[in-house]
C-alpha cells in the first residue's frame, strides 16, 4: 500500500547550495496514490503555492507547525507577539533579522519570526529565552517559535483531518526541526545533507543528499 508522505522543502525537495526546487520531484509527488503533507518552515503562502504548481491538494504544514492547511480548513496556533518582542530586543541590542530589501521571509508570517542565518546567534537566543521562547534552527533560517509549538504536534492535527494513521505515514526531512514528525511516523529518512539532530532521529540516513535522496525513497516505498 502507498503510504502517505510528509516531506520537508528546503534541503529535502531542493537542489544543493540553495538553488531551488528540483523540478524531478513534481510528478512523483503528483501521481503519488496517498496523501502528500508538505512540512515546512516557511511561511504558509509558499508550500500553499507549491501545491498549486506541483498540482497537489493543500495539505501543508507551515511556520514549524504554527499554521495548519487543508482543503478546506485553515489552522493558525498562535501569534507572532512574542516573536516580535524578541525581534525589538534583538535590534535594540544592534543587531536586525539580516534580510536585505524587502522582507518577504517574514511579510507572511502568523506565529513566529525567521532571521537570516548569518546573524549572531547566542544573542538572538539569550532574548528569546527572556520571553520563554526557542530558537530553532533549520539551516536556513533561526526560527524564533514557541516552545511547545513543532511540526510534529502539528501533524497529529492535520493527520485526524486527514484520517491517516501516523504509523503509516513515511517522512522525509534534513534539519532538526524534523525530528518531531520523525518521532511520529512509522518510517523516517534523513537525506544525506541532514544535520546531526535529523540524523540521529531519523530511521534510516540516506546515501543521497537534497531532492535525490527523497526521490531514492520514493522510488523505494511508492
Amino acid at each position: 500500500m502507498t503510504p502517505p508522505l510528509i516531506l520537508d522543502i528546503d534541503g529535502t525537495l531542493t537542489r544543493p547550495q540553495g538553488r531551488g526546487l528540483d523540478p524531478h520531484v513534481f510528478d512523483p509527488l503528483r501521481e503519488w496514490d496517498a496523501p502528500v503533507v508538505l512540512a515546512t518552515g516557511k511561511a504558509t503562502p509558499f508550500p500553499v503555492a507549491l501545491c498549486h504548481f506541483i498540482g497537489l491538494p493543500e495539505r501543508v504544514i507551515a511556520e514549524n507547525g504554527g499554521v495548519t492547511v487543508t482543503e478546506d480548513k485553515l489552522t493558525i496556533s498562535g501569534s507572532r507577539d512574542g516573536a516580535e518582542a524578541v525581534a525589538r530586543g534583538y535590534e535594540d541590542a544592534g543587531y536586525d533579522l539580516g534580510w536585505d530589501g524587502l522582507d518577504t521571509i517574514n511579510r507572511w508570517r502568523e506565529t513566529e519570526l525567521a532571521v537570516a542565518p548569518e546573524q549572531p546567534l547566542d544573542p538572538l537566543e539569550a532574548i528569546a529565552t527572556e520571553h520563554d521562547l526557542q530558537v530553532v534552527d533549520t539551516g536556513y533560517a533561526y526560527h524564533v517559535t514557541d516552545t511547545e509549538r513543532s511540526k510534529g504536534r502539528a501533524l497529529e492535527g492535520i493527520a485526524a483531518d486527514l484520517e491517516i494513521e501516523l504509523d503509516e505515514c513515511v517522512a522525509i526531512g534534513d534539519s532538526e526541526n524534523d525530528v518531531s514528525t520523525f518521532e511520529r511516523v512509522g518510517r523516517s529518512f534523513a537525506v544525506a545533507n541532514a544535520d546531526d539532530a535529523a540524523r540521529a532521529a531519523a530511521d534510516e540516513v540516506l546515501d543521497g543528499a537534497h531532492a535525490d535522496g527523497t526521490l531514492a525513497v520514493l522510488a523505494r516505498v511508492g
